[in-house]
């Protein structure tokens, strides 16, 4: 483009573009490959940025709210209808595509590298955030709805295809845009979120985009631009970079000082593995622990829920015992007080928690997960229970499920007719099973349909419930295969206790009328009914 063209007030970019283009193409056969190149490498890189905004929202979503399914779902559904509705809004800014593709990534990138920042600002602050959710996820989804048609005009002006080549072109644009949804949608959990982090992933992932349209301006839309424009998007691209950069930098500031007013007591530790986000609080004597922000043990208390947990699953003699979950190490503490207990395989998912509960929790739980009769087995235990090794001749004498409460599909399946069957093919004949099944209390509905649940794989079941003040009420499920349920007793060789001992077994076996059975249907893994159970018994 000539220098009066460039500058003169009544320049037309979108009229001498075509013949630019053609002029360049011929003077450089090269070129026109470099442009198509260089644009279907914007389109990648901005599907890539796009996906992974919305992965970063349903992440942070998930943590913050629960993630339920129909969260989830009207989540993805708002996000893929705001990409039709951004392809209409942008038609009327065709005839103006380059400076308004620059405009749209500018805005795309600020909003979807400051969305995660916001969500968890305002969840932590005012105490709500889906609001902030919803906005986000609607203008994420516009921008980046549009910027295949922008991208389209562009190629078209650029004289790269004739109409008889349209399908062509339009294939190669998808073919790039779904390329870089894929690369996005790897990237998220595989590099961003554990090496980053959600606030952090988020802002990298705008610098990105930001910078993928200031190449593009450059090397590119330059050639159709006026210098006023041109500096204009330059400078707004460049101060939008300041911005997110700053952010990058301040992150770990903002989210620490944000984070801790969602605790009540001052915060020890706190990692985001690629399962959970995992905080330990400590004030004084007394220290919890929360698994993406829900309390999973006070030490004020956490011995009346132990206890109540493993003793009466190891019935006379207990040898060999199975723990799926419990990677705070506490039910292995006090298994390892048994003087005949001599093989525990604990099975835990994730990683970060034991090594957690080897180091920050290691006077809690007196070093069990470093006893050399733990084996400690980094697995999911589903996954585990279908090809388990090592297991004892004959099976374990018992098996201790202490997992989160299932308020997700994904914990759901640990609470199914198909879990448990699992499990009953890696008990001993006459072993006995526990499982924390909840509150009777706050969740009703959850805690008999687990009891359903263990029923239904072949169980025969006593439920029994105590009073865990961090908790409230709590209940547990004792099960052994066969039509004769057990009776939960405290073990004759058991050390002194701080809470159990029979007389309260025995009284924990009663329940109030209020609180007491339900005919519930099982949950299954097509069916995970408990986890519907959970969410409306919590609201």
């Amino acid at each position: 483009m000539s220098d009066a063209i460039a500058a003169g007030p009544a320049a037309d970019p979108a009229k001498d573009a075509p013949e630019d283009a053609a002029k360049d193409a011929a003077a450089d056969p090269g070129f026109s490959t470099r442009w198509r190149a260089l644009l279907l490498a914007a389109v990648a890189a901005c599907a890539a940025c796009g996906i992974v905004y919305e992965l970063a929202l349903l992440t942070l979503s998930t943590s913050l709210h629960g993630g339920g399914i129909v969260a989830t779902s009207l989540i993805v559904a708002g996000y893929v209808a705001a990409l039709g509705a951004g392809a209409l809004l942008v038609k009327p800014l065709l005839g103006h595509a380059a400076i308004t593709f620059i405009g749209v990534e500018t805005l795309l990138g600020i909003v979807g590298g400051l969305s995660a920042a916001a969500l968890y600002v305002t969840f932590a602050f005012i105490g709500g955030s889906v609001a902030v959710l919803v906005v986000g996820t609607a203008l994420i989804g516009a921008l980046v709805g549009a910027e295949v048609p922008l991208l389209m005009t562009l190629l078209q002006r650029g004289r790269l295809a004739g109409a008889a080549d349209a399908g062509r072109v339009l294939a190669n644009l998808n073919a790039a845009d779904y390329l870089g949804a894929l690369i996005g949608g790897l990237a998220w959990p595989l590099l961003l979120l554990p090496q980053l982090g959600i606030i952090r992933g988020a802002a990298a992932t705008g610098i990105i985009n930001l910078t993928a349209a200031a190449v593009v301006s450059v090397f590119l839309l330059r050639r159709v631009l006026t210098r006023v424009q041109l500096g204009t998007a330059l400078g707004v691209l460049t101060g939008a970079l300041l911005v997110l950069a700053t952010l990058l930098l301040t992150a770990d500031g903002i989210e620490t000082t944000t984070r801790q007013r969602l605790y009540t007591d001052p915060i020890v530790a706190f990692e985001r593995s690629p399962y959970q986000e995992i905080v330990v609080t400590r004030r004084g004597a007394d220290t919890r622990l929360y698994l993406d922000g829900a309390l999973q043990f006070s030490t004020r208390d956490e011995f009346r829920y132990t206890e109540s947990l493993v003793y009466p699953a190891l019935g006379d003699g207990a040898r060999s015992v199975l723990i799926l979950g419990g990677g705070d190490g506490l039910a292995a503490r006090e298994l390892l007080r048994q003087p005949h207990v001599d093989t525990i395989v604990q099975v835990e998912l994730d990683p970060a928690v034991v090594e957690l509960a080897r180091t920050t929790l290691r006077d809690i739980n007196g070093g069990a997960l470093t006893d050399p009769r733990v084996r400690v087995i980094i697995d999911d235990a589903m996954t585990w229970l279908r090809h388990p090794d090592p297991l004892p001749e004959g099976g374990f004498d018992a098996v201790i499920v202490d997992l989160p409460d299932p308020d997700n599909p994904v914990l759901g399946r640990l609470y199914s007719s198909e879990f448990y069957t699992l499990v009953s093919r890696v008990l001993a004949a006459d072993g006995l099973m526990a499982v924390q099944a909840g509150s009777p209390f706050s969740t009703p509905n959850a805690f008999w349909r687990n009891v359903a649940t263990i029923e239904s794989a072949g169980f025969a079941v006593t439920p029994y419930h105590v009073h865990v003040p961090t908790f409230g009420d709590w209940g547990f499920a004792l099960a052994r295969g066969g039509d004769t349920a057990p009776t939960p007793r405290i073990p004759g060789d058991a050390p002194p206790l701080r809470f159990l001992d029979q007389r309260v077994l025995d009284a924990a076996t009663v329940f109030s009328p209020d609180i007491g059975p339900r005919p519930m249907q099982p949950s299954t893994l097509t069916e995970p009914r408990i986890v519907d159970d959970m969410r409306q018994g919590y609201s």
